[in-house]
C-alpha cells in the first residue's frame, strides 16, 4: 500500500532555512591563430551571451525551480564580458500590501527591505573571455551559481545549464548548509537523497562526457567535473576550417587545445608538449 504523498513531507517547526547551492564553471575552448582573429572570437562570444541573453537564460532557471524573480541586475562590460543577478523568493511576493493605517483598502508598495527576508535566494552568472598571449588559444568561462532557501532546488535546471552553454569542459559544486528542524525540534541537514551530482544529469548528456567525482557525504559536499569525450578539430577552430591546415599544423594546434582542456580539467599546468 503506497503512503499519501502528503504524509512523506518533513513537517517543520517555523521555516526551512536549508541553503541548496548549485555552482558552475563552463569553459569553451578555442583556437583563433592570429590576433585579428582572437579579437573576433571575444565579439562573438561577447555577443552570443551578452546580459540580455544571459538574463533569458537566468529567467528560464527561475521558473524551472519555481522561484519567483524579485528583481534583476544585469551589465555589459568593456571590453568583453557581462554579469547577471536575479533576486528570488521561494513563496510569490506580493506588490501591494493593505496600508494598517487606513479604514479603506488602499494599496501601497511594499518596503524596501523585502529583500531582507530569509526565503530570499539569488541566481548569478559571471562571463571570462579570455585569449593565450602566444598560441592562439582563447577560452571563454562562465561562473554561474543558484542559491536557495527552502524546499525549491537549483538541481531542477542542471540538465538546461548545461545544455544552455557550448561546454567543453564543466565543473560543478552543489552543497546543502545549515538545518531546519522538525516538529519535535530535531535538526535536518538534509532534505534530500542525494550521494552524487551525476544522479541529476540525463544519460544523453553524461555520455558525452568523461566524469570524475569528488563528494564528501558528511558535510553534504558534492563535486563532478565533465570533460567531452570526443574531439573534433572543426569544432575548436575560430576563423578557418581542418582542410585548409597542413597536416603539421593541424596536429600541433590538436596539442595544444588538448593541453589547455586536461589543464583546466585537473587544475594544474603539465609540461610541454
Amino acid at each position: 500500500m503506497e503512503l499519501n504523498k502528503a504524509s512523506k513531507k518533513l513537517k517543520l517547526y517555523g521555516f526551512n532555512n536549508l541553503t541548496k547551492t548549485l555552482s558552475f564553471n563552463i569553459y569553451d575552448i578555442c583556437y583563433a591563430k592570429t590576433p585579428e582573429t582572437q579579437r573576433e572570437y571575444i565579439e562573438y562570444i561577447d555577443e552570443q551571451y551578452n546580459a540580455d541573453r544571459l538574463t533569458k537564460i537566468l529567467t528560464n532557471v527561475a521558473n524551472m525551480i519555481g522561484a519567483n524573480i524579485l528583481n534583476i541586475a544585469k551589465q555589459d562590460y568593456d571590453p568583453q564580458g557581462a554579469s547577471v543577478t536575479i533576486l528570488v523568493s521561494e513563496e510569490e511576493v506580493p506588490l501591494y500590501e493593505k496600508n494598517e493605517n487606513e479604514t479603506t483598502e488602499v494599496e501601497t508598495p511594499l518596503p524596501k527591505n523585502v529583500v531582507a527576508h530569509l526565503d530570499k535566494s539569488h541566481i548569478t552568472v559571471h562571463t571570462y573571455p579570455e585569449s593565450h598571449p602566444d598560441d592562439g588559444i582563447s577560452t571563454f568561462r562562465a561562473d554561474i551559481d543558484v542559491s536557495t532557501c527552502g524546499r525549491i532546488s537549483p538541481l531542477k535546471a542542471l540538465n538546461y545549464l548545461i545544455e544552455s552553454f557550448d561546454s567543453d569542459i564543466i565543473t560543478i559544486d552543489y552543497r546543502v548548509r545549515g538545518f531546519t528542524r522538525n516538529i519535535q525540534g530535531r535538526k535536518h541537514f538534509i532534505d534530500h537523497k542525494i550521494n552524487s551530482i551525476q544522479n541529476f544529469i540525463s544519460k544523453e548528456i553524461k555520455d558525452m562526457y568523461q566524469m570524475i567525482d569528488v563528494n564528501i557525504y558528511q558535510e553534504n559536499i558534492f563535486h563532478t567535473k565533465m570533460m567531452l569525450k570526443d574531439f573534433d578539430l572543426d569544432n575548436y577552430l575560430f576563423g578557418t576550417v581542418s582542410e585548409n591546415l597542413e597536416p603539421k599544423e593541424k596536429k600541433k594546434i590538436k596539442q595544444r587545445l588538448q593541453k589547455e582542456m586536461i589543464e583546466i580539467f585537473y587544475g594544474r599546468n603539465i609540461p610541454k608538449l
